[in-house]
């Protein structure tokens, strides 16, 4: 009697593709580079730095492992790929508010909402990356290097003291963490008024103060 398709038993070389791990995805060497990019982003977010691995990754990516090690040397390597990533959209969306808006209050209102909404949006990234900077030199250096490049960018824009920038990216960076975060909520601080301090900060340095 012949089986019902869907109850026939898979032959050899169908079951040696489905043991063989996820169907390659075609692409360039970047637009690989970019998906694998993609899926430890979403796997770092969900499931943190510690809950995931580099098979995980390269599946969730839809290639199989060897793949992941020819564009990465490590976990370590990818996690430092998407926090770059991450930082430069950031970066990009401040440059584009610059750009677009009259003002320095409607640039710093812009600024700190889109700060606010980029950190919210990544909380489980953010965590495994203190928790990395605090015990990984590797990514500390790497984090280091990327607040240089944060630097550069604020001159960019025109912000040429290099003392006022470095206490602005700190104070902005925190004080974002801790609206997204609830930090501040728990010191009796309301997210309304957060906020509005947080863009009287950078308003302020958009003044040149």
């Amino acid at each position: 009697m012949t089986r019902p398709p869907s109850t026939r038993r898979a032959g050899p070389a169908k079951r040696a593709t489905a043991s063989a791990g996820p169907r390659a995805v075609r692409g360039t060497p970047e637009e690989t580079r970019a998906r694998l990019v993609a899926a430890a982003g979403a796997a770092f977010e969900h499931d943190g730095y510690f809950g995931t691995d580099t098979n995980r990754i390269a599946k969730a990516a839809g290639y199989a492992p060897g793949t992941f090690y020819k564009h990465f040397a490590d976990k370590a390597e990818i996690f430092v790929a998407v926090y770059e990533a991450w930082i430069a959209r950031e970066w990009d969306g401040v440059a584009a508010i610059v750009a677009d808006a009259r003002t320095p209050t409607e640039k710093a209102a812009r600024i700190a909402d889109a700060v606010l909404e980029h950190h919210r949006a990544w909380p489980g990234l953010r965590a495994s990356l203190r928790a990395l900077v605090a015990t990984e030199p590797a990514i500390r250096r790497a984090h280091r290097a990327s607040r240089r490049i944060q630097m550069a960018r604020m001159a960019e824009l025109g912000l040429d003291d290099v003392g006022k920038n470095a206490i602005l990216l700190l104070t902005v960076e925190r004080i974002a963490d801790a609206i997204a975060d609830g930090e501040l909520r728990e010191l009796g601080m309301g997210d309304d008024e957060a906020r509005g301090r947080l863009v009287a900060v950078i308003e302020d340095r958009l003044r040149g103060r």
